[in-house]
């Protein structure tokens, strides 16, 4: 043990005679490590904001519209239109076994929304009770819409969290009357703030029953069912059976509207669960470049360290012969010289480490959570563990090498050496 702590001892007053061979050996393994880290986490921010970004759609949620149904497949020259109905979102219901949860429902962003406060211009959606279930909607003060408000086409609403502080600035809106269009509704419930940053789309909505909306507000256009709706959107069994549930969807909506649901422009969709999977796949392979780049600067970083540390065995030629020819045996140079670099190595590994983790808490507090797409980055463990394996190695390697040549000396060929 007290040969060791000599050893030791020797080690670092050998760094410190070199103070700045050693900070510029010791910076370029840190820089490399904390920059390792750095665009990991930066792309781990990515992926989060992306998948935060979906959540806020709802779980699982699979979108179909209206589409056209060419004239011939693969042709875009007489473009037949069509709308869904609710008849089509039933059939899903019922004719779907791989859907689990379907609901339908109007937009119309052309009504207008008055209170005895103020106005507002935002898009007007008739809901099904399910729509909280597909869609992430929570509510913050009373209540959602129910089977009887649908029933019963109550003339009530939810007014999203915009909304509310549109219509009713700095006073209580349950309870209260808006009119949309001149028809008088009833609050009855007021939604969480959803999304963040500046994105409000989803927070100026106002929600009434869909059995309201279409009695009052039905879609517009020529030549159009009377039930017509503006979007279904479902939810399949299991994330894995999204393709099996949209082929079922795809072909209750063909046959119920004359053509085959094997054409896909006919078919106009966003499956956020495939999406989902790209973003994720796409910083997969980001992660792995970014690691094996830091692999290779780290790599780098070794061959300089093990070019320090051949020069200072150079430099400690006639040092090492003269310990020799005094009684030091191979194994104590050696373990002296490894362990140099293998401190070198693993100093400059932490202070990277320490110092991108600083950075990330410093961007976290600055960043917060609001940036639309984006997080703040963070330390990922299996870069941190990464980092450390591959410096372990190269500290060994850095060390080793060197250390081996110094052990190697004949005491009298060393100390003749100029």
């Amino acid at each position: 043990m007290r040969a060791l702590l000599d050893i030791l001892a020797q080690v670092f007053r050998s760094i410190g005679a070199n103070k700045l061979r050693s900070f510029l050996t010791m910076f370029g393994i840190a820089w490399g490590v904390a920059s390792l880290l750095l665009l990991v986490g930066l792309g781990e921010g990515f992926r989060s904001g992306q998948r935060r970004g979906l959540a806020q759609l709802g779980t699982d949620v699979i979108m179909i519209w209206g589409g056209t149904i060419p004239a011939m497949p693969n042709q875009h020259t007489g473009m037949r239109p069509y709308k869904l109905t609710l008849d089509d979102a039933d059939a899903i219901r019922t004719q779907a076994p791989h859907v689990r949860n379907a609901t339908a429902f109007i937009n119309r962003g052309d009504l207008k929304e008055v209170s005895e406060f103020s106005s507002s211009g935002g898009s007007v959606m008739g809901v099904e009770v399910n729509y909280p279930e597909v869609r992430h909607l929570p509510i913050a003060q009373g209540r959602f819409l129910n089977a009887d408000d649908l029933a019963q086409r109550r003339m009530v609403v939810v007014l999203g969290q915009k909304n509310n502080k549109l219509l009713f600035p700095g006073r209580p809106s349950l309870g209260a009357f808006i009119t949309i269009n001149g028809y008088r509704f009833q609050v009855i419930g007021v939604a969480e703030k959803i999304g963040r940053g500046n994105n409000d789309g989803d927070n100026q909505r106002i929600y009434l029953p869909l059995s309201t909306m279409v009695e009052l507000f039905p879609m517009t256009g020529d030549n159009i069912p009377e039930d017509s709706i503006s979007s279904i959107q479902y939810q399949p069994l299991t994330p894995d059976m999204n393709e099996t549930a949209k082929a079922e969807v795809h072909r209750i909506v063909g046959q119920r509207h004359g053509f085959d649901p094997n054409t896909k422009d006919a078919f106009d969709e966003w499956d956020t669960i495939k999406s989902e999977r790209t973003v994720g796949l796409i910083f997969t392979a980001m992660d792995v470049f970014l690691g094996g780049v830091g692999i290779v600067t780290l790599a780098l970083g070794a061959v300089g360290i093990i070019n320090i540390m051949l020069v200072t065995v150079t430099e400690r030629t006639k040092e090492i012969g003269l310990r020799k020819a005094l009684g030091a045996t191979s194994r104590s140079i050696l373990t002296q010289f490894f362990l140099e670099g293998l401190l070198l190595t693993g100093m400059s590994g932490i202070i990277g480490i320490l110092g991108a983790a600083g950075l990330m808490v410093v961007l976290r507090a600055g960043m917060g959570n609001n940036q639309m797409g984006f997080d703040p980055p963070r330390l990922v463990p299996w870069s941190a563990a990464m980092a450390l394996g591959t410096l372990t190695l190269c500290g060994i390697v850095a060390g080793l090498y060197p250390a081996i040549q110094a052990a190697n000396m004949e005491p009298v060929e060393a100390l003749r050496k100029e």
